[in-house]
């Protein structure tokens, strides 16, 4: 599997996203995903996770109640919807599988994407 990120950019505080993750490879519909973004200047951290199925998901208490994760097996995809975007929400956001999931612990990730930035202005 090989994943593919995209639909970052810059985007004012308050707005909306939404981050695509295009897989290639037979096996992505027994895999969960996970979102996981790295500010600047700081560790990468994780954001979310869905499992293989689609049924169970996990949030970072930072981002609960804005962003919904969500995975699409027929079309091979999964999507990141990020709204009430803040200023803090800025960070390279990569996409990762690997496993049937929904962890939230980069080590349990074996399959990352190339990452897509995300800028909120004030």
């Amino acid at each position: 599997v090989r994943l593919v990120e995209s639909g970052g950019g810059l985007v004012q505080a308050e707005n909306s996203l939404r981050l695509s993750c295009a897989a290639s490879g037979p096996e992505f519909g027994r895999y969960g995903v996970g979102w996981f973004r790295q500010p600047p200047g700081k560790e990468r951290e994780f954001v979310a996770a869905i499992g293989w199925i689609g049924n169970n998901t996990n949030y970072a208490d930072s981002v609960k109640g804005r962003f919904a994760i969500s995975k699409v097996n027929a079309e091979k995809k999964a999507y990141l919807q990020m709204n009430s975007l803040k200023t803090e929400d800025t960070a390279v956001y990569y996409c990762a599988s690997g496993n049937t999931g929904p962890y939230t612990r980069r080590q349990y990730y074996t399959i990352w994407g190339q990452g897509t930035q995300v800028t909120v202005s004030s």
